[in-house]
């Protein structure tokens, strides 16, 4: 018997087997973006993918293939980046989520890694499409660093963001092989109410925070505050 979580683990008919007891697929998200000069590109997507299959064994869900790439124009003059039209990731992510449904999931969550504003409402607008289309079907979109980010004041500075210490940290948990050696000090300066990204000299690095205190012990206290946080949005959200 085949009992892995990965959809692309399944052949056809154990994969409708499975859905035949309404189980939540998660849909990881990632994004291909400059995290500074020592944690990937692929740093979202990893989170994602990890926490979507140590997820998925707490609440017996399923996870799809993962979504590499989203939208980050706020990095995107930093080299690496690639940042999606919203339009085509809305697009791209409403096909999965319906094509899907069409094959009888009734349950998605999808967990992004990324957290950019424009990211997210694409992200959402996709599952709105989805429940309109689809009757019955419910979708929950969100990032994981929606709870990370309960953290700081606790675990972090305040002022801490993205590929910072709380990034780092839990980079240096979950996926120690691909962290460099550096530890970067850096802050965007620009104010959230200007469009358009920030120039070198108001973001001269792309990370939001003093990385030097990171360690892996504050990672593995990290994510497994985020696992705790999810596990209870799909109880609440999406129960079976």
């Amino acid at each position: 018997m085949n009992n892995s979580r990965r959809l692309i683990d399944l052949d056809s008919r154990t994969f409708e087997g499975r859905i035949a007891s309404n189980p939540l697929v998660i849909v990881p998200v990632g994004a291909l973006e400059a995290h500074g000069p020592h944690l990937p590109l692929g740093a979202d997507q990893i989170q994602a993918e990890v926490t979507a299959g140590a997820l998925a064994e707490r609440v017996d869900a399923l996870v799809a293939p993962t979504v590499p790439y989203g939208s980050a124009p706020g990095a995107r003059r930093f080299p690496g980046t690639v940042s999606l039209p919203m339009a085509s990731l809305e697009t791209y992510v409403a096909g999965v989520l319906s094509e899907l449904a069409r094959s009888g999931v009734r349950r998605f969550l999808v967990l992004s890694g990324h957290g950019e504003r424009g990211h997210m409402a694409a992200l959402r607008e996709a599952g709105d499409d989805t429940m309109r289309t689809h009757p019955g079907v419910r979708v929950v979109v969100l990032c994981d660093y929606e709870f990370v980010y309960e953290l700081r004041g606790r675990e972090s500075p305040a002022t801490d963001g993205h590929a910072g210490l709380l990034e780092t940290s839990r980079v240096l948990a979950l996926a120690p092989e691909t962290v460099g050696a550096e530890r970067p000090v850096a802050e965007n300066h620009r104010s959230p109410f200007l469009p358009g990204a920030a120039t070198e000299a108001e973001w001269p690095e792309s990370v939001m925070g003093d990385t030097r205190p990171a360690t892996a012990g504050l990672g593995h206290r990290v994510q497994s505050y985020v696992l705790d946080r999810l596990v209870e949005t799909v109880r609440q959200l999406l129960p079976a």
